[in-house]
């Protein structure tokens, strides 16, 4: 699977003052919630976040990734993770247009309505574990900005070079 790795400070990034930013671009695809999902909990990591973040975040990229693939018939998504001092800014954009998710049709065995069993609940887990998060629509796509606070340890360690982008290869390895 291919994978576009972006660097530099995006627009997420807006007070300018953080210390490592880093993107990923890839396929709409199932295979790279995943992979998605690994790439920020290195990113992270490398950053020196707490485990308790790298965890809250796993699950706030796995939900917006999620939801793009599912809802959004763009033929890429694009994560955007950016690390200040206090907050982490995960962004999550694509190109699409949001459209219903389909039932099964009422023939096929085993069928049924979609409901919460199904879905529906990923922006509700991504508010519960978010500071903040805002969903925009435009007619370039949407995109759906998450902020965490860190706690005053995860935000306190030091890059070795807080002014020099990080560039990390992206890719979705198992």
């Amino acid at each position: 699977m291919d994978a576009t790795l972006v660097v530099g400070p995006r627009r997420a990034c807006r007070r300018g003052d953080y210390r490592h930013s880093t993107a990923c671009v890839m396929p709409a695809v199932a295979a790279s919630v995943p992979a998605l999902r690994r790439f920020a909990v290195r990113t992270a990591r490398r950053c020196g976040l707490l485990d308790d973040v790298a965890e809250a975040l796993a699950l706030i990229v796995t939900e917006l990734v999620t939801n793009a693939v599912r809802h959004s018939g763009s033929p890429d998504v694009t994560l955007l993770l950016c690390v200040a001092d206090g907050d982490l800014t995960v962004q999550v954009s694509d190109t699409g247009r949001w459209r219903r998710p389909t039932a099964p049709p009422a023939s096929e065995p085993g069928a049924r309505e979609p409901g919460p069993l199904c879905g529906g609940r990923g922006l509700l887990l991504v508010e519960a574990y978010a500071a903040s998060c805002a969903v925009q629509v435009s007619r370039s796509g949407t995109t759906v900005t998450a902020e965490l606070r860190l706690p005053p340890k995860a935000a306190a360690h030091p890059l070795t070079d807080p002014l020099q982008p990080r560039v990390r290869v992206c890719a979705a390895t198992p």
